[in-house]
């Protein structure tokens, strides 16, 4: 794998992300690996009501990410996250099994579909979300990358807008020398 992608479904700013990586990944012919962060685990589990059902939904489609990874399924479930976040983020609708379960039969997926409803993931999730927190943070939330060979993950790139591909390819070929400068800490810019 190239990248490493953790990412929670629900999060608007890391579906942008993860569209910039994979025009980067096209551009480059680079491979990514998908993998579970959870916004329910990063906040203990209080969910505010008016988010319960989309973190439980979220909970369910990360199942499905952490099973198909096990199998190393990376393009199948990189195909899923593009079918859910076509149909919550770019068609303006919150996460809800409906929608998870749709983007399962729209990525050809229905053999895995056990996945989302089977407890025993819940594990691997944890462990997804636990190796993501360690390795970016802490005070991070969903998206966090990381590179082979480089010891520290990162929170981001937070983008507003999901760039064309040449600006893509400048925000990564910028941000590869950071990742592996281990004096390296952060760069922010505050949300307008």
């Amino acid at each position: 794998m190239d990248a490493t992608f953790f990412f929670d479904p629900a999060c608007p700013w890391t579906w942008r992300t993860s569209r910039w990586l994979v025009a980067v990944a096209d551009a480059r012919g680079l491979a990514v690996e998908w993998r579970a962060f959870s916004l329910a685990i990063l906040n203990g589990g209080d969910v505010p009501p008016q988010f319960a059902e989309a973190m439980a939904a979220s909970g369910r489609a990360l199942r499905l990410v952490e099973a198909l990874r096990a199998e190393g399924r990376h393009d199948d479930a990189g195909r899923f996250y593009a079918a859910l976040g076509a149909r919550t983020h770019d068609a303006g609708n919150p996460l809800s099994d409906k929608l998870v379960d749709d983007a399962v039969a729209a990525a050809g997926l229905a053999a895995a579909a056990p996945a989302l409803d089977d407890d025993r993931w819940d594990e691997a999730v944890r462990r997804s979300h636990a190796l993501a927190y360690g390795s970016a943070g802490p005070d991070i939330g969903s998206p966090v990358l990381m590179v082979p060979g480089v010891e520290r993950g990162l929170h981001g790139p937070i983008l507003t807008e999901v760039p064309g591909t040449d600006d893509a390819l400048t925000v990564w070929d910028a941000l590869l020398p950071l990742l592996r400068l281990p004096a390296f800490h952060e760069i922010k810019r505050g949300r307008r």
